[in-house]
């Protein structure tokens, strides 16, 4: 299976602590585990695009897009409808949507949840991901059912989220 992330890099974000290559390789493992056990659209290949960005950035996305005046975490922009019919397959890649991370949040919340920026990246970006592919989380219920998932697939890349408890709901 092909995977192509398209990586952009806010101006305003230095060097972000994980690399183009590195994400490339989370998203090919995430999508290959969904695809082995029939949790994903049947593609040849799939695409996406991930921008890292800053807080005022981000901000602005969440004020028009979802009319929350307040820089959020990850933001999930779905290219796909879940209640319309699966096209057949292409020579194309499906385009699953586009994703942004606040790098600035992600730093402070790894930082509260005592592991790493790349493990918070991770969590972000495969939580993104799930978005895109019409998982959400309306109640605490759905919410769990979602952070399982997002911890199996982070064991797919070799990392390990550690203690969940105090985890932020409103913005994850």
């Amino acid at each position: 299976m092909d995977v192509e992330v398209n990586i952009e890099v806010s101006e305003s974000i230095s060097k972000p602590p994980v690399s183009p290559e590195e994400f490339n390789q989370w998203f090919c493992a995430w999508l290959e585990h969904l695809e082995l056990n029939l949790e994903l659209p049947p593609a040849r290949a799939y695409e996406l695009s991930l921008r890292l960005t800053d807080n005022p950035e981000i901000q602005s996305f969440n004020s028009q897009y979802r009319q929350q005046d307040r820089p959020t975490d990850v933001l999930a922009f779905a290219a796909l409808e879940t209640d319309t019919p699966l096209l057949p397959e292409s020579e194309d890649p499906l385009y699953l949507g586009d994703l942004m991370i606040s790098v600035e949040i992600a730093r402070d919340q790894a930082q509260e949840q005592g592991h790493s920026e790349t493990v918070e990246l991770a969590w972000l970006s495969v939580h993104g991901l799930l978005h895109l592919l019409g998982w959400d989380h309306p109640d605490e219920a759905s919410l769990q059912a979602m952070w399982e998932k997002q911890e199996s697939l982070l064991v797919q890349v070799g990392l390990e989220l550690g203690n969940r408890e105090g985890m932020s709901t409103s913005v994850r």
